[in-house]
């Protein structure tokens, strides 16, 4: 049975960091391609940063720059860096197992992706 077990995030000023992490068990993180979904409220989860089976990374624009994504292969854990947060970053955020073929920003929530992570509420105050 696969399971992704999400901690970290909170509330935070803007300008501040959280970081976000995701333990996998039942699954393999080094050789599926890893990703961080974010859904602000009223509106579609959507891909914000991936990672691939070979360590390619895609960021979505909006949190270049600021946000890293990494991977511990060893622990089978996933990470999300936020950096310089802002008002607009408030959202839940997800961490998902996207189809491999489907590896990229246009990974749609409805059905490229095999696994979720429970979610995790950020919130930041301007």
């Amino acid at each position: 049975q696969v399971q992704l077990v999400q901690s970290g995030g909170g509330s935070v000023q803007a300008g501040g960091s959280l970081t976000l992490s995701c333990v996998g068990s039942g699954i393999t993180f080094s050789t599926n391609c890893m990703a961080w979904f974010r859904q602000v409220l009223g509106e579609e989860r959507e891909a914000i940063l991936l990672m691939g089976q070979y360590g390619g990374i895609v960021y979505a624009d909006s949190v270049k720059d600021r946000f890293i994504i990494d991977r511990d292969n060893a622990k089978n854990t996933l990470s999300l860096q936020m950096n310089n947060l802002k008002s607009e970053d408030t959202a839940i955020y997800y961490c998902a197992v996207v189809k491999i073929p489907q590896c990229g920003l246009d990974a749609r929530a409805d059905y490229d992706v095999n696994y979720w992570g429970q979610g995790t509420q950020v919130t930041i105050s301007s």
